[in-house]
């Protein structure tokens, strides 16, 4: 016994059979309607191949038709206005001198950049309180240094005079024995 009882369908309707010649003509219109839109695409190939050979710089609505649709689309026609039509662009249209719009992160970090370049310029030529305070402490270490050397050759020399001094009271005192 079917589903739901006696009666057969649900809230009582009949089921309904399609018939095999129903099934048969069904796909035989089916297959017509594919052959027919590849003709039309092939037709519409051929065309915008000599449109284009014609007129350089037309664009018409054809494109849009002729694109293979990818999935569902060829299967389901939807108008959507918000829907932007990706159309390919061509050599001539593409402008390459026309400087690109950077985004406020890409102008930020030029910006940053260039200032950087900026300081270091002038640090390197010793105009920023960094430089010159580097260059002070520069100066203070090597005067350090300086005095440091001077007092090693003074004791070195002071030192050299005492051996020699004692090397000289040394002989003195050897030729007096």
């Amino acid at each position: 016994m079917p589903k739901g009882g006696r009666k057969g369908g649900h809230k009582g309707r009949m089921r309904t059979y399609t018939s095999p010649e129903e099934i048969d003509a069904q796909m035989k219109a089916e297959k017509e309607r594919k052959k027919n839109e590849e003709e039309e695409g092939a037709s519409v190939n051929d065309n915008q191949s000599e449109e284009k050979l014609t007129a350089s710089g037309s664009e018409d609505s054809d494109d849009e038709v002729s694109e293979k649709r990818k999935g569902v689309e060829g299967l389901i026609e939807i108008e959507n206005p918000n829907r932007l039509a990706q159309k390919a662009k061509k050599v001539t249209e593409i402008e390459l001198e026309v400087p690109k719009q950077l985004s406020r992160r890409e102008r930020e970090e030029i910006e940053k950049q260039k200032a950087k370049e900026r300081y270091m310029k002038m640090h390197l030529a010793g105009k920023t309180d960094q430089a010159k305070a580097d260059l002070a402490r520069l100066a203070i270490i090597r005067k350090q240094r300086e005095e440091a050397s001077r007092k090693k050759e003074e004791e070195r020399k002071a030192k050299e005079a005492a051996q020699a001094a004692a090397a000289a009271k040394g002989i003195h005192s050897l030729s007096l024995k």
